[in-house]
């Protein structure tokens, strides 16, 4: 779409109107409107019945300024889409509030909009950092780990908590993927994309699933937390016995039966 858009105006058309029910379109249509000149009106058809309206792409991306333009694509990606997950219970104008208030996440979008083959380490710094104040506004941290812990013992929830470092990673590349290698050549006629297997995703049986983190499940690796419900001596369907540990005051035995 965004293709054909930039070529009538490549050819001398000053206006020109996409119909879509699509937030990435609108999302699309306004870095594209950064990249024409003023002569040239971008238009959008956008929505159905009672939320039908037509959104001047051009005038939005003027608002926004170049360099806010040209990384609302990439914003769109990490803060949620149709490829990318979203984070839990924080949606699109929190993340705007936040990334009004860390301006250098705009230079951070756009490098990974305009370079996207590689991930360094300040680019993940301030991301890192722009999902911690999404969950905490007060927060002074720079290591989501941390934020996580500390956020974990105020709430006792881990659906409002931030991931992971090693799943923010994931997060990261399968945004980068979308709004820096697919969108990033959306006015690319025939645009060479990489495999999702190197940007979170894992081929399974023929489709595509996220790869969420790296690290194993906690289930596994933390042996320490399994507890059993035996309250009269440990019995054969003792979860610690499955696991060969002893009986801890996690037990509902309070870990007498690993005395006996």
């Amino acid at each position: 779409m965004m293709l054909h858009a930039a070529h009538a105006a490549h050819n001398g058309h000053k206006k020109i109107l996409i119909r879509t029910v699509d937030t990435d379109v609108v999302v699309l249509a306004v870095a594209l409107a950064r990249t024409q000149n003023e002569e040239t009106e971008v238009w959008v058809s956008f929505g159905t019945g009672k939320t039908f309206r037509f959104l001047a792409a051009h005038e939005i991306a003027r608002a926004l300024g170049p360099e806010k333009a040209q990384a609302l694509p990439m914003f769109h990606a990490l803060t949620g889409c149709d490829t990318v997950s979203s984070f839990a219970g924080h949606g699109k104008r929190t993340a705007w509030a936040v990334w009004t208030a860390l301006p250098e996440l705009t230079q951070t979008l756009t490098l990974l909009s305009t370079a996207p083959d590689h991930i360094n380490e300040d680019a993940m710094h301030t991301i890192e950092r722009f999902i911690i104040l999404l969950y905490d506004r007060t927060s002074t941290t720079t290591d989501i780990d941390k934020a996580r812990r500390k956020l974990f013992a105020k709430k006792s929830n881990v659906q409002l908590i931030p991931p992971t470092r090693a799943a923010l990673e994931q997060h990261v590349r399968r945004a980068v993927y979308q709004g820096g290698h697919v969108w990033g050549q959306a006015l690319v006629p025939s645009p060479t994309l990489p495999s999702p297997n190197d940007w979170g995703w894992n081929k399974t049986s023929g489709v595509y699933e996220p790869l969420w983190t790296t690290l194993p499940e906690a289930s596994k690796i933390c042996r320490e937390l399994v507890s059993c419900k035996c309250k009269e001596g440990c019995v054969k369907k003792c979860k610690c016995k499955k696991a060969s540990l002893q009986c801890t005051p996690l037990c509902a035995c309070d870990g007498e039966c690993s005395q006996n």
